[in-house]
């Protein structure tokens, strides 16, 4: 063979091999990486770029490219969000001396701890970061509160109410590192006890001021008064549920009995004290021992835990969500009832939770609202349809001008940003979307065992296709099809999921569905 032949069939064996890797790539990645490059290069196109961070705008698409996982719908406003919320959440990633933070305001504000830190929205950061790739970045985020912080001269992280232990346990969910557990564990524990010494009463019920709950100016609340709130109580049970899950993986039983005890209790006790049954809603509790008697999104809270009983009692409260004189406004979700009549009586400008829509009580609305479809027999009137259109509403709610925005709250009315462009304002990582969507619109349900469980809440004919692609969990990597014809993909019809290329579950239908993960 001379030399031009061999270089020839070299060069036929080189193209074979590389048009074959291209096809399989195609094959493992139905989504595409074309689809996040066009959508960077678009937020880009937005951004003065003020700040700069870890990950410049520049370096976005490498970033994200090797970290998130690929969405893609018929719906174009909700698909863009999504990546919209991953490319700013990238935005707040801090690199310090002891390891990697995230931010919630992309400018500096006075009320921070060190590097900018707020631990008002650290349970919506966790959840929403436990998606990514790359769980360093969230791991060494826990770490700083749970090790670092304290270190301070004035310490930050009891600043506001958290729900940390619950996202830590939901995190591990996802990538099962038990180290990284049994490292926390034991600050968790000493965290729970303190914030028993500063916030326990002695019916072992919380209080808190509004503006700690990173909830100031609401109508029930007080910044002198302890009143009892569903927000902490809440969280205070999430976190005790998530310590016994976390005491039984580790094999503490001290720890896990102790912590079974105080969830049960909680749970009773929220039940007993801040149900009200003349308003059939959860309400704050105040001092005089009186309820609030104001509905306030708060209410829903005790379901992000999965706290009340299955009771169609309780779950009539959520009929308030679809009510236009509760909680339904044409730009989203209030924090508190329409009726009421000190309903954005607070003013305008200042933070208020008093009615306005905050995209931090909309997540939790969200969250809770897909535990009572996915977890509950007792729904009330709330459907898939319930959540799907409330959802779309809020990914259509986050823009400003016709461009994709996250800022802090918004007029119910008319969905104006009641911070204006605040530079403050812009990018606010206050809130989650991306876990929305993986979590519980796709539903994706994080299990501690090796099956996966899939629940969407996408109503009926309401898409023909989606793709949910390069989700890292359990150390496999997922992939979501939905295909009603089998023409958009051309895998096949219906449902179909994929461990690590391998498929695992087929289904007609798109409904809940749980399937084995394959040996590793």
């Amino acid at each position: 063979m001379t030399d031009f032949l061999r270089k020839a069939c070299i060069a036929v064996i080189l193209f074979l091999i590389t048009a074959n890797l291209c096809i399989a790539q195609s094959k493992k990645q139905p989504v595409g990486f074309d689809k996040l490059k066009k959508y960077v290069t678009y937020f880009n196109s937005l951004d003065t770029e003020a700040v700069k961070n870890y990950i410049p705008n520049a370096e976005a698409y490498t970033w994200l490219s090797k970290n998130i996982p690929l969405f893609e719908c018929p719906d174009k406003t909700i698909e863009q969000m999504y990546y919209y919320r991953w490319w700013s959440f990238r935005k707040h990633l801090v690199q310090t001396p002891t390891g990697f933070v995230f931010t919630e305001f992309i400018t500096p504000v006075k009320f921070a701890g060190i590097y900018n830190t707020i631990s008002s929205a650290l349970g919506h950061q966790v959840n929403e970061g436990r998606w990514l790739h790359d769980q360093k970045y969230i791991q060494d985020y826990v770490s700083f509160w749970l090790f670092e912080d304290g270190k301070q001269a004035k310490p930050h992280f009891h600043g506001f109410s958290s729900w940390v232990d619950d996202a830590v346990y939901s995190n591990y969910l996802v990538n099962k590192d038990k180290a990284f557990i049994q490292k926390a564990l034991p600050a968790l524990d000493a965290d729970y006890r303190l914030w028993e010494t500063e916030k326990q009463l002695p019916n072992r019920m919380f209080w808190q001021f509004d503006v700690r709950d990173a909830m100031e100016e609401s109508i029930s609340g007080s910044r002198k008064d302890k009143n009892i709130r569903p927000t902490i109580n809440s969280y205070m049970y999430g976190n005790a549920k998530a310590l016994v899950a976390m005491a039984k993986l580790t094999g503490n039983d001290t720890l896990q009995t102790r912590y079974a005890a105080k969830a049960a209790d909680l749970k009773q006790l929220v039940q007993q004290n801040l149900w009200n049954n003349d308003a059939n809603f959860f309400e704050v509790k105040l001092t005089t021992g009186k309820f609030s008697d104001a509905r306030e999104a708060i209410g829903f809270i005790p379901w992000y835990f999965n706290l009340p009983d299955d009771n169609a009692k309780y779950a009539a409260q959520w009929d308030q969500l679809i009510d236009t004189t509760g909680f339904k406004a044409p730009w989203g979700l209030t924090t508190a009832e329409r009726r009421h009549p000190k309903f954005r009586t607070h003013g305008v400008g200042k933070c208020e939770w008093d009615g306005a829509v905050w995209p931090y009580a909309t997540t939790q609305d969200l969250k809770g609202l897909a535990n009572l479809l996915t977890n509950y027999t007792n729904k009330g009137k709330m459907s898939a349809k319930v959540f799907f259109d409330d959802f779309k509403q809020y990914a259509w709610s986050q823009q400003m001008n016709g461009h994709p925005y996250i800022g802090e709250y918004q007029d119910e009315k008319n969905g104006a940003w009641l911070k204006g462009d605040n530079p403050r304002s812009t990018f606010y990582n206050h809130s989650s979307y991306a876990d929305l969507v993986i979590n519980d619109l796709i539903g994706l349900k994080p299990r501690a065992d090796e099956v996966l469980e899939l629940y969407p809440l996408i109503p009926q004919g309401q898409w023909d296709w989606f793709c949910l692609d390069s989700v890292i969990y359990h150390g496999r990597n997922l992939t979501v099809i939905w295909d009603k014809t089998g023409k958009k993909y051309n895998k096949g019809k219906g449902l179909l999921i994929y461990a690590d290329g391998k498929k695992i579950a087929q289904s007609e239908a798109l409904k809940h569905v749980l399937a084995n993960l394959p040996v590793k």
